[in-house]
């Protein structure tokens, strides 16, 4: 009986004292990645933003490459703190321009993942985000499209949808998450769509290209503040798809575009190589 209550009691001071080492990781791991947005912005960027901003000939391209650089930077320093991830980013997916993409969502870290791929890029961004101070002005500035445009954020929504068109033809890409929230079931299916980009896509008789992003959530999980920094597998992002519209039959609608998207994606969320992979590609 003793041999055994001192095991027990030695395995539970291990788990306890691994769970604090785990959380104290997690936590400094998480306040360096957050400084990095606040100092690193103020520091180092905020300068080159304000340069961009004085100059409307500039402004919106200017401001993009610079989220892209980034966010980019941000990336990286989560790859140096955290050395056990792996990632996989489809080549195809890296060399797309001049279209629509669309994709699953699981975390908040997958918008910030698309810009740390494309420099020239819009999206669309909920509403009251546009009314958060430094962080609005960014946004307009870049040009991204409010989701539910009210009030003064109508006429923005108009002046951006009409000039996506000539964006997207000039290498552009416009990036979207139809689920509209994160789905915090990934690998259970996506959730229903909204046909807003869809239209955008008829609008701009683009072509539209699905992606599938996955374990993002993994690292960094909905509802919880801190990194998941002991996560060890990989994050990829993969070219699901891709469907080319014939916008000359009147039989294409943004129903149907949303459909194809959706069963594209559905199919691709069965298990791929890089679901449990745990080094680097």
């Amino acid at each position: 009986m003793g041999i055994n209550k001192a095991s027990k009691t030695g395995h539970e001071t291990k788990t306890r004292g691994n769970t604090f080492l785990s959380f104290t990781r997690d936590l400094i791991i998480t306040l360096l990645l957050w400084g990095y947005f606040i100092f690193g912005f103020i520091l180092f960027f905020s300068p080159f933003y304000l340069i961009a901003f004085v100059c409307p000939p500039i402004r919106e391209p200017g401001i993009q490459c610079l989220n892209h650089l980034f966010y980019k930077g941000f990336f990286s320093l989560v790859r140096m703190l955290m050395p056990g991830i792996g990632w996989h980013i489809d080549p195809s997916v890296k060399s797309l321009e001049n279209c629509i993409i669309v994709g699953n969502h699981v975390s908040y870290l997958d918008p910030l993942m698309m810009i740390a791929l494309f420099r020239r890029h819009k999206t669309i961004v909920k509403s009251t985000f546009f009314k958060v101070p430094v962080f609005g002005w960014v946004l307009r500035a870049a040009g991204y499209i409010p989701s539910m445009p009210k009030g003064r954020l109508s006429s923005l929504m108009v002046r951006q949808t009409t000039a996506l068109a000539s964006f997207l033809e000039k290498g552009g890409i416009l990036f979207v998450f139809p689920e509209g929230t994160r789905n915090r079931n990934a690998g259970k299916g996506v959730l229903e769509f909204h046909t807003g980009v869809f239209k955008m896509a008829r609008f701009c008789r683009s072509p539209i290209n699905a992606v599938k992003i996955r374990n993002t959530d993994k690292l960094f999980t909905p509802g919880r503040f801190l990194f998941h920094t002991g996560f060890s597998g990989v994050i990829s992002v993969e070219l699901a798809g891709t469907i080319q519209p014939d916008y000359d039959n009147e039989t294409v609608s943004a129903a149907g575009l949303m459909e194809q998207a959706k069963t594209i994606l559905s199919e691709k969320q069965r298990r791929s190589p890089w679901d449990y992979h745990t080094d680097k590609p």
